[in-house]
Parts: C-alpha cells; sequence; structure tokens
C-alpha cells in the first residue's frame, strides 16, 4: 500500500534536495553496516537497529517468513526492553492482523495511526504502544524473506516519502546482507552435520561399546539439529521400537521404553519413512507421556540398503520455531549416514566374531585330535603297567594318576563344548548335545554310537538335569572306549520314564558289546554316575550287555542306566 491521504505534501525542491544531501551519507552508513557480518541473527539485529535509526523510529522489528508462506518463524525485534519483552511473552506469529495481511500481500505499507487499519487486531498486555508504522517486504534472490517494521516516529510525527524510499533502499541492500548470510550459515551448518557424521561413525566403528556409540548418535542430532533431546531407538525384540540412547538435559526416564509396532508413526518408520510433526504434544501419533513434553519433532529412519535398523528422534521444546526444509534435509542425511556406519560397524563385529569362532574351533580341534588322545594314550599304559605291577603301593598310586587322567579329559571336554558353543547364546537343546558328545566319542572309538530319542526330550527335561544326563553319557561313553574295546554301542536317551517314587524323568541307557566289567575293577567312574543321579532324587546301575547271540544267549558287554527326574 502506498501512503495514505494524511501524508504531507512534499516540500520545495530545495527543501527536498537539502534533506536528500544531509540523509544520503546516513543511507550509506547504513548500508555499509547492514553488510558489515555473515552471521544470520547478528545480521537480522544490525538491520533493525540501523532501519530505526535511519528513520529515526523508536521501534523496529524483522518477521522471518515460513518457507511454506505461512506465517513467521522468526521475529526480531529492537527497542523493547527484554523485560518489558519478557512480560509480552510469546512472539508474533503473523497467522492473523497487519503482520499476517503484510505476508500475504507483499507491499510497502504507510500508516498515520496503526490502530486505525482495520487489518490491525491491537496489542498484547504489556506492549508498548505505537501510533505511525511502516512496513516494507525484504527479498533475497527475488523471494520474499520476511519484512521490516518500523513504530512510532520519534517527535510524535508520521513516516514520510523520504523515509519510506531510504528505508527500501535499505530493505534491497538487507537482502543482499540476508542472502550472504544464509549462504554462509548454510555452508557452516552443513559443515557441523557432517563433522557429526564423522564424530558418529568414528564411534560406531571404534570396536568400543555399542550403547557408548548409540549415545554419541543421540548426543550428535540433539547438538546439530538445536533440539531439546536426541533419541536412537531400535527393533524390540517382541516388535515396534525399543529407546536405547537418550541425550537430554532432562533425565532418562524413556529409556527401555517399547513403542507397540501398531502405532502410525512406529509403523511409518518400521516401513522407511520420515515423519514430521509440528506440535508432539497435541498429534494424535505421538501417544507416550515423553511426546506431550515436546513441539516440533523429526523422526527419522536409521535406514541403508533398504534394511531398517532403527530410528533417531529429535524433538524441540515446546514452542520452538518448526524445522526448515534444510534441517530436515541435513538431518535425513545424518541419520543415513548412521545408519551406514551402523552396518558398517555389524558387519566389523561379525567379522570380529568369525574369527574368534575360528581360533576356538580350531584351538577345539586341537584339544580333542592331540591332547585328549595323547591322555588316552597315557592312561591305557599306565593301566597295563598296573596290572603288571605286584606292589600294591605301585597299584594304587597308578591307580590315582588314571582316575586323575580321567578327571582331565572330562575337563577338557567340557572346554572344548564351550569353545564350540556361541557364548551369547543360550544352551543347546538336550537332543543337540546328546548327539554332540556321540559324534565326539566317534573319533576315539572308531565308529559311530547307535542313537534313540523316546519322548519330548528336548522340551520337559531341565537345563540342570540335562547338564548332569550329558556328563553321565560322556562318563560312560569314556568307559566303554577305554575299557570295554566294545564294537557295538547303543545310547537310548527316555523322557517317558516313571521314577521309583512316582515322578517323571528322563532315563539314558548305554549299552555296548564289550568285555564287561571285571570283578575286582575300578568303579570310580561308576560312583561318579551314582552320585550325579542321587543328587538329583534320581540314581545309576549297570548290568551285563543286551542279549545278541543268534539263539538268544549273552553276548557280553555292558549297560548302564542313569535316571533322574526332569
Amino acid at each position: 500500500m502506498s501512503a495514505d491521504p494524511a501524508s504531507p505534501e512534499p516540500a520545495p525542491e530545495q527543501g527536498l534536495s537539502a534533506e536528500l544531501a544531509v540523509r544520503v551519507p546516513q543511507l550509506l552508513e547504513a548500508v555499509r553496516s547492514v553488510g558489515a557480518g555473515l552471521e544470520l541473527h547478528s545480521t537480522l539485529n544490525r538491520i533493525c537497529e540501523t532501519a530505526a535509526e535511519l528513520a529515526d523510529a523508536r521501534y523496529a522489528a524483522i518477521g522471518v517468513v515460513a518457507e511454506d508462506g505461512d506465517g513467521l518463524v522468526d521475529f526480531v525485534f529492537y527497542g523493547v526492553e527484554e523485560e518489558t519483552a519478557g512480560l509480552i511473552g510469546r512472539l508474533p506469529d503473523g497467522h492473523r492482523g497487519l503482520l499476517g495481511a503484510l505476508i500475504h500481500d507483499p507491499e510497502p505499507v504507510r500508516l498515520a495511526n496503526l490502530a486505525d487499519d482495520p487489518r490491525s487486531c491491537g496489542f498484547p498486555e504489556h506492549h508498548p504502544q505505537m501510533g505511525s508504522f511502516l512496513g516494507v517486504p525484504i527479498r533475497v534472490q527475488g523471494e520474499i524473506f520476511g519484512n521490516l517494521y518500523l513504530g512510532e516516529k520519534r517527535g510524535g510525527g508520521q513516516f514520510n516519502d523520504y523515509d519510506l524510499n531510504m528505508v527500501r533502499v535499505l530493505a534491497t541492500e538487507a537482502g543482499i546482507a540476508i542472502g550472504n548470510a544464509r549462504l554462509y550459515e548454510a555452508a557452516q551448518q552443513r559443515e557441523r552435520w557432517i563433522d557429526g557424521s564423522v564424530a558418529v561413525t568414528t564411534a560406531l566403528l571404534s570396536g568400543g561399546d555399542a550403547e557408548d556409540a548409540l549415545q554419541v548418535v543421540a548426543e550428535q542430532a540433539r547438538r546439530l539439529s538445536g533440539s531439546a533431546a536426541g533419541v536412537v531407538l531400535l527393533p524390540a525384540a517382541e516388535g515396534g521400537l525399543e529407546v536405547v540412547a537418550v541425550a537430554s538435559e532432562r533425565p532418562a526416564k524413556t529409556l527401555g521404553m517399547v513403542f507397540p509396532p501398531e502405532n502410525e508413526a512406529v509403523a511409518e518408520l518400521l516401513d522407511g519413512k520420515a515423519v514430521f510433526v509440528e506440535d508432539a504434544a497435541t498429534d494424535p501419533r505421538m501417544v507416550s507421556d515423553f511426546a506431550h513434553a515436546y513441539g516440533p519433532t523429526m523422526l527419522l529412519p536409521l535406514q541403508s540398503d533398504g534394511r531398517v535398523l532403527g530410528s533417531l528422534v529429535t524433538p524441540r521444546a515446546l514452542g520452538a520455531r518448526p524445522f526448515t526444509e534444510t534441517e530436515r534435509t541435513l538431518a535425513a542425511q545424518f541419520a543415513a549416514q548412521a545408519a551406514l556406519a551402523l552396518m558398517m560397524a555389524e558387519a566389523q563385529r561379525d567379522r570380529e566374531r568369525l574369527a574368534v569362532y575360528e581360533d576356538r574351533d580350531r584351538i577345539a580341534r586341537d584339544l580333542h585330535d592331540l591332547v585328549i588322545q595323547r591322555l588316552f594314550a597315557t592312561g591305557m599304559m599306565l593301566e597295563s603297567a598296573q596290572r603288571r605291577s605286584v606292589v600294591p603301593e605301585v597299584r594304587e598310586g597308578v591307580g590315582k594318576a588314571v582316575d586323575a587322567l580321567d578327571v582331565t579329559i572330562q575337563e577338557i571336554r567340557t572346554a572344548i563344548f564351550a569353545l564350540q558353543q556361541d557364548p551369547t547364546e543360550a544352551p543347546s537343546e538336550l537332543r543337540t548335545r546328546v548327539l554332540r558328545e556321540i559324534n565326539m566319542a566317534a573319533v576315539p572309538l572308531g565308529f559311530k554310537p547307535a542313537h534313540r530319542f523316546v519322548g519330548p526330550v528336548d522340551t520337559v527335561v531341565g537345563e540342570l538335569t540335562g547338564k548332569n544326563l550329558i556328563a553321565a553319557l560322556r562318563e560312560a561313553l569314556s568307559n566303554a572306549f577305554r575299557h570295554a574295546g566294545a564294537s557295538r554301542i547303543d545310547v537310548v536317551v527316555d523322557a517317558t520314564v516313571t521314577l521309583p517314587d512316582g515322578r517323571q524323568g528322563v532315563r539314558l541307557t548305554v549299552t555296548d558289546d564289550g568285555v564287561g566289567i571285571p570283578d575286582g575293577g575300578r568303579r570310580s567312574g561308576l560312583r561318579n554316575l551314582e552320585r550325579r543321579a542321587e543328587s538329583l532324587g534320581g540314581d545309576s546301575w549297570y548290568g551285563p550287555g543286551a542279549a545278541d547271540g543268534a539263539d538268544g544267549a549273552d553276548a557280553g558287554g555292558t549297560t548302564v542306566v542313569w535316571q533322574a527326574p526332569y
């Protein structure tokens, strides 16, 4: 809008020239001052102050228009004391009144009395009164950046044509300065995000604690986005997303919280889509108490190569400005980089685990193929020497040495099984562990024992009973190899047994066709089986092998039975 009818008549030519001569140096100094820096907010402050001095206004402000043209995202003012500004409270958002009208109709406006304009909606409580008003749009590279507002001409007069023309020239220069400041700030902002991405990548690939690395992701996201918090969520075992890292000034009460997959926002994140919320406190998708304490929020999937590894959430405080398109783009790129680093870290840990497992497997093979075989051979030589000795003390001493070797062999076999099992896994099912024992015994035996399972072995037998059953099987197979000279061994695990006291239990039966147990032979291994069974409320015994001859005659050998309640 142009000047209203009450605008003063132009002065004589000589007067105009005189005033122009006075004002041109002021304008040049104002232009120089406006372009003196590159930091955006400082530039806006200088424009306000310079415009007020140039037009002799008591108050000045710049309203920065949102990227979508709907309202103001920033409001910089001059002339209002900080204490008064605090009493006024929330800054104008440009959704109504004269400020809102100037957003949709960005043309110069000059008013003799602000209150007389029908678009004016008055002032909030504690706001200083303003009479005269001058509004000029600021364009940056041809697009509306915002509006420059001047209020209350000093001395009670009105803003004249010279004020309008000078402020328009200043607004043009301000547009150039703001454009430069925005380019500089964008470059600085990108550099900060890149540095943050480097810090995150370094933390994730350093091989340190995974929780600490995810905390770095949360802290960097919070700092770079100017948010009140940074939150990292990973897929939960039961579905949905679980909070695993929180960077916030508030206590992290949300750590460990799981957001269900039925939630609309969670479903979109798991589908690889970003979610941008204008106000978390009122958005129906944000159902937790945690979200109700925040305003604008970005929810970004941590996605790489089509795989969603988790989510990154950056909420701002209630009433804070929304995230710009540039901030959204930079944050999305940061999340993609963090996801890539997560995948690389995961691959690195997998390679390290594989190297460890290969080394463990090599050690286990060496223990089994070399150490145990030599111990077996040593034990058999000692037993042979024991039989040939006629000195009782020597026979007793050699027997103790053989028993010690037996214990050592069992400990080494236990170590072998531990080496062959992933330490992060739960114990293997009982059926699997029995088969593993049988396969391990096949090497020294020269043949593989037969086996049979009866009943739901894996589902009913408890861990303690199963552990002792495996130890009993190991002892029985060891005895068959070292003493029986067997050519056939049968192993049966029966989980349908009713014990003498009426309880349900599991029974292990190991039968061989060897020489049997001679009278006066050592019984230490068998006594160990009895003690294991009795400690669980079961029992153990041995007897002759099964009849195997064509006429049903006893073919020799030994049967060892071990049983215990579930």
